[in-house]
Formats: C-alpha cells, structure tokens, sequence
C-alpha cells in the first residue's frame, strides 16, 4: 500500500513563501508523475503543478507560474512544492498526487491514483 503524507502547510501572511513536502511510502512504484492540487472552499480540486518523474519536465497552472516551483528528490522518493510571492486566493487545502500509468494528460484529479491527506494553506492579507 502507498502512503503519500504531505508536511509544510501553514499561515503565511501575503508575499511570504512556504515550502511543502510530499513524501512517499510503502510499496515502491516507479512513478510516471507527481503532482499538486489544492481546493479551497466550495470549490472544486485544481491542478497546481505537474513533475515527470524520468524526464524532469515539469508543468504549472497559469495561476501560480513564475511564483511556485515543484521538485523532487528522488533519493527520498519525495516531491517538494516551493511557493513565493502568495496571496490570499491560494488559500487552500494542498494535495499530493502521484501516477504509474501515463494517462495522456495531467491536470485532471483522474489522472493521478494515490493522493494524500491534505495540508492547509492559509495566506492572510
């Protein structure tokens, strides 16, 4: 069994910077893809950012490029989520996903077949 647990959430006021962690354990996989979805309030989980796990190449929601970065450690089996410059309106609950299979695309919650608990996020203004 897969555990994914996500560490690094908290309250930032606007323009600080947190870094979340995602770590990875149990069964081992070779992963196709790791990736981060938050969901505020009333709405619906989104995308946020997307590591390929051979090729490196990585993939940001227009909402949070420039200012997030997603990484990874393979030795730890651990993907990391550097965010700066935030807002209010990132606000949310953070999830970590990760994949085995390529499903061709990689912003949908379907693509993706373990996910974590969930940390929070709290930007205030």
């Amino acid at each position: 069994q897969v555990q994914l647990v996500e560490s690094g959430g908290g309250l930032v006021q606007a323009g600080g910077s947190l870094r979340l962690s995602c770590a990875a354990s149990g069964r081992t996989f070779t992963w196709d893809a790791m990736a981060w979805f938050r969901q505020a309030p009333g709405k619906e989980r989104e995308f946020v950012a997307n590591l390929n796990w051979s090729g490196g190449s990585t993939y940001y929601a227009d909402s949070v490029k420039g200012r997030f970065t997603i990484s990874r450690d393979n030795a730890k089996n651990t993907v990391y989520l550097q965010m700066n410059s935030l807002k209010p309106e990132d606000t949310a609950v953070y999830y970590c996903a990760a994949r085995i299979i390529n499903t061709g695309t990689y912003r949908r919650v379907d693509d993706y077949h373990y996910w974590g608990q969930g940390t929070q996020v709290t930007v205030s203004s």
